[in-house]
């Protein structure tokens, strides 16, 4: 996570009027408390007016607020069925943050402006997707994260199975299933793997140096010379 974000979270979870302690904060975070610490002063620096001190706990003075996010009506209503899909159909700890996403976003917006999100009429039914699938997505999100070279057995469409290794560099989402892309190093090339295929998936706990030659931009560069730009 960004310190602009850390800082901006923190100012999130001191506007609930009660005071939070620098260790749940850590937590929420996943940063040390020292780091809490430091960001607090500093936004105390700036003129935030965050009171409490280190081993009691923080709270933000009644009356401060962040400056109202400026959204039109069709801004809102692409965040909403953008968030409402990733609920439906992405992982669970994807559709977790999703859901945050969404209170954070009608915390900030103008008190005129909260009632579009719910009068956004764009919805997301969820489409059955395996919750062992679901499990997958976000598993694979965090290795493309952290650059954790995945293992696992794969079976195609011809039901072939074989065993990889990949550097995984992206999740692809096709309306009924989703794909992940990666550098695969059994094959020595990229290639395209259904998430409902692979079984014993699994972090090796190696990490892959990232290059040019094997990124997604040069994946998605292959991928365009073959079939054209990709939209």
């Amino acid at each position: 996570m960004r310190r602009a974000d850390r800082l901006f979270q923190i100012v999130q979870y001191l506007r609930g009027g009660r005071l939070v302690t620098a260790a749940t904060l850590a937590d929420r975070l996943e940063v040390s408390e020292r780091t809490i610490y430091r960001d607090v002063a500093d936004l105390k620096s700036t003129g935030v007016p965050i009171d409490g001190e280190p081993g009691v706990g923080y709270i933000l003075r009644s009356g401060y607020d962040l400056p109202p996010l400026m959204f039109s009506r069709d801004e809102v209503a692409a965040l909403v069925a953008g968030i409402r899909m990733v609920r439906s159909w992405g992982g669970i700890d994807m559709a977790r943050a999703a859901t945050e996403a969404l209170v954070k976003i009608e915390l900030v917006l103008p008190e005129a402006d909260r009632s579009r999100v719910a009068r956004t009429s764009v919805f997301a039914p969820p489409m059955g997707l395996a919750q062992d699938v679901r499990d997958l997505i976000d598993l694979i999100q965090r290795a493309i994260d952290t650059l954790d070279i995945l293992r696992f057995d794969y079976r195609d469409r011809n039901e072939v199975a074989t065993s990889r290794r990949v550097h995984p560099l992206g999740l692809w989402f096709w309306g009924k299933v989703w794909t992940m892309v990666g550098w695969c190093e059994t094959r020595a090339d990229f290639r395209m793997f259904r998430i409902d295929r692979m079984t014993a998936l699994a972090c090796t706990g190696e990490r892959f140096t990232p290059a040019a030659e094997r990124s997604l931009a040069e994946c998605l560069r292959q991928i365009e010379g073959q079939y054209g730009p990709q939209h």
